[in-house]
């Protein structure tokens, strides 16, 4: 009954920020320089034209009208029309979105397969050279951005090597995308380098909190090996940070994914967002944005229910 309530108390949470969040981008969107009548016929347009395409878009409303208009086209699915493609916004977001989530997943796994145990053998090894080491690589993968360390792997694996492609599987559907995986590769790696930085850290930290509590040393005590008392007892108790460290990551990987799709030339959500914001075609932008709001929510929520299911104190806190 307390999993219930706090649950329905989360969802009602979630409604009020994605709100909160529609009524920010709106505004700031319609508040840039030029409006986008200027941003899609361009600086030499006469005031006649940018009038007539204000009254044909129906951007000569006042802005709350606008506003509730979308809100109600939001409310029956429909995100507008495109002006650069004049297609659905709904549409070119379901074309694109599967990549990216199927892009984004791949380097959430390839971050996590890595960065657990890295995390726990660091921890296992805290204060030895070896533990030094691996935090120096961590800061440095951590603080460099995302462009800067596609263009390196393009460079080393591409043209040095020539052992990956440089660019991105470009195939319509999920199945031609991934019926190319070595075009994957440095995409997935340019993502989940800044990652397995960040959750091993979290990782590494965990684990040692984890030692120090009175059940290691009571699985100590009892004759447990280190790998056990590692593998059996402390692995589950630290992923509750990990957790709820890769819930709120989510708009961070939206985030990564647009550069990462513009750098690789990947067909996904995050290039759609790239062309959108260089011709200010402002209803796939709020669609996107909207889009990667909700993921972010839902995230969290999910993050939130896995660390109820994973660490019962947890649990026993919220209740």
């Amino acid at each position: 009954m307390a999993t219930t309530s706090y649950l329905l108390r989360r969802l009602l949470q979630a409604v009020v920020v994605i709100l909160i969040v529609t009524v920010v981008v709106f505004g700031l969107l319609h508040s840039l320089p030029g409006g986008p009548a200027r941003g899609i016929l361009g600086a030499q347009a006469t005031p006649q034209q940018l009038a007539q395409f204000n009254r044909d878009q129906g951007l000569d409303k006042p802005l709350v009208v606008q506003y509730f208009i979308y809100l109600g086209q939001l409310l029956r699915g429909d995100l507008g029309t495109s002006y650069t493609f004049n297609e659905s916004v709904t549409q070119l977001i379901v074309e694109r979105l599967p990549k990216t989530l199927l892009l984004t997943i791949l380097q959430a796994v390839v971050a996590l397969v890595i960065a657990l145990p890295l995390g726990m053998w660091q921890a296992a090894r805290r204060n030895k050279p070896v533990d030094y080491v691996i935090t120096t690589v961590s800061f440095v993968a951590y603080s460099a951005p995302v462009f800067f360390l596609g263009l390196i792997l393009i460079i080393v694996f591409s043209q040095v090597i020539r052992l990956f492609p440089s660019a991105a599987p470009n195939g319509e559907t999920l199945g031609s995308v991934l019926a190319d995986p070595q075009a994957l590769v440095l995409p997935v790696a340019a993502g989940a380098a800044a990652m397995i930085a960040v959750f091993s850290r979290y990782m590494r930290s965990s684990t040692l909190e984890n030692l120090g509590e009175d059940y290691v040393r009571t699985a100590r005590a009892g004759g447990a090996s280190g790998t056990r008392i590692l593998t059996r007892h402390v692995f589950r108790n630290s992923l509750t940070s990990v957790v709820a460290m890769l819930g709120y990551y989510v708009p961070v990987l939206f985030g990564g994914s647009l550069v990462v799709e513009q750098l690789f030339n990947y067909p996904g959500m995050g290039l759609l967002f790239w062309n959108a914001a260089q011709s200010s075609d402002f209803p796939v932008l709020l669609g996107c944005v909207l889009v990667i709001s909700i993921a972010t929510v839902v995230g969290t929520l999910i993050a939130d229910v896995l660390q109820t299911v994973i660490d019962p104190r947890v649990k026993a806190g919220r209740s």
